[in-house]
């Protein structure tokens, strides 16, 4: 993963966190349902993203050059698990 994409994973992934902390707090706070609702559908598209951007560079990278290497169908069977879960 390149440097640019690897800092921007990051970013979603601290601000999925900061988020998850504000949803405890609005729990201990027992705000309204739909509001916690709402951020915890925030987080999940966070990291949505986050992933979809891991699994795009590892395509790109790790699959190509496996390809290259010979060996590549044991990096197809990774990502089609992966894609299955994320059907799911």
């Amino acid at each position: 993963m390149d440097c640019n994409d690897k800092k921007q994973v990051m970013n979603l992934i601290k601000t999925a966190r900061g988020q998850m902390d504000g949803i405890l707090k609005m729990l201990e706070e027992d705000r309204y349902c739909v509001d916690i609702s709402k951020q915890i559908l925030s987080v999940q598209a966070l990291l949505k993203k986050a992933n979809l951007k891991i699994i795009d560079q590892h395509i790109k990278h790790c699959v190509k050059q496996a390809f290259t290497e010979g060996n590549g169908d044991e990096k197809v069977n990774e990502v089609m698990e992966l894609i299955d879960k994320y059907a799911k």
